[in-house]
């Protein structure tokens, strides 16, 4: 078995290639689609020499190993370029506009989504009950084959639209929005003592979470079951059940914790996603993250925001995956042999 150490600095090392190919295939996809962003931007009626003048701004007219060095190059310093349909703004000072809005979507659909499949696939694994067990596989195969769209649609009508419960989309009444410290309407709020911000944004937010969370609450319960049902037969369970200690005390100090680290090695791995998969939700709800952005800047063929927004997804991506792979070594050290 290799040492900690020894495996963190192998995994360092495999993701250095993992982020070039990311980067390659980005950088590769969005030159080969459909649509000249030139003409985008200046519209049908340009001339040709306006084109090639922007091309030539922008960097376009050069060779495509050229582009490609240089798209490496301002990446490994930071720098994602500028808007090209809005204002010239840096996109990297987009992206951290609406950073903050899907990370806070991404964190509440995780607690929610974790939170319900796990209690639905812990029930039918710890039932006696045959039927509790066959509704608890019918709910995981179930929930994780909506489309999110149409789930979000559907209660918008019903809950917003038919009933008035919930604001159709947006992230805050603009009026009760918080000063800006994480960017965290739910946090903000609650570090300024805002409490009427914190349950408007709350009121926003619980459409949209649920939609995200109906969906992936469908894997933490076929995952909850498999878990839980493997550790129920485990011989340390089964000798604590014939000593004759108390069921509760058994689940609490024998199957839970057992249960739950490969759990969370998926709600990282979930997390990673949902950093890098809330755009139909966030379009659903026109939630103002960065899936949205992603969204807008498709439609107006915004060539650098659309790149960087990808980037960024998959750094983050990367990240994530190494941070539970090194948490799972640690946890279970089986898995650096």
């Amino acid at each position: 078995m290799v040492s900690l150490r020894s495996y963190i600095i192998t995994r360092l090392l495999l993701v250095i290639p993992m982020i070039f190919i990311v980067l390659t295939v980005i950088f590769i996809v969005l030159r080969i689609l459909p649509g000249d962003p030139v003409i985008t931007v200046l519209g049908p009626k340009s001339t040709i020499e306006e084109r090639e003048r922007l091309r030539e701004m922008l960097g376009l007219n050069k060779p495509l190993y050229i582009q490609y060095i240089e798209y490496l190059s301002n990446i490994i310093k930071g720098d994602l370029g500028r808007s090209m349909i809005f204002g010239r703004r840096l996109v990297i000072e987009e992206i951290m506009d609406r950073f903050p809005a899907t990370v806070e979507l991404a964190i509440t659909s995780l607690i929610f989504g974790a939170g319900l499949g796990i209690l639905i696939g812990s029930v039918g694994a710890l039932s006696r009950r045959k039927t509790v067990d066959i509704l608890s596989r019918l709910y995981g195969i179930i929930s994780y084959s909506f489309f999110i769209p149409w789930l979000g649609l559907m209660l918008q009508m019903g809950l917003s639209i038919g009933l008035g419960l919930f604001p159709v989309s947006g992230r805050i009444n603009p009026l009760l929005a918080p000063p800006r410290i994480t960017g965290l309407y739910l946090v903000d709020s609650l570090i300024t003592g805002r409490l009427d911000s914190f349950l408007n944004a709350l009121w926003h937010i619980t459409l949209p979470t649920i939609t995200l969370g109906v969906v992936i609450s469908g894997i933490f319960a076929k995952l909850g079951r498999t878990s839980f049902s493997e550790v129920l037969v485990q011989d340390h369970v089964l000798a604590a059940r014939a000593r004759g200690i108390k069921e509760s005390t058994i689940f609490r100090n024998h199957v839970a914790k057992n249960a739950i680290v490969p759990i969370m090695t998926m709600m990282g791995l979930q997390f990673a996603l949902l950093l890098g998969g809330t755009v139909l939700t966030e379009a659903t709800f026109s939630w103002p993250g960065m899936g949205y952005l992603l969204f807008e800047r498709i439609l107006y063929r915004d060539y650098n925001v659309i790149q960087g927004v990808l980037i960024i997804f998959g750094l983050l991506i990367a990240l994530i995956n190494l941070i539970v792979d090194i948490l799972y070594a640690y946890f279970d050290p089986r898995v650096r042999f």
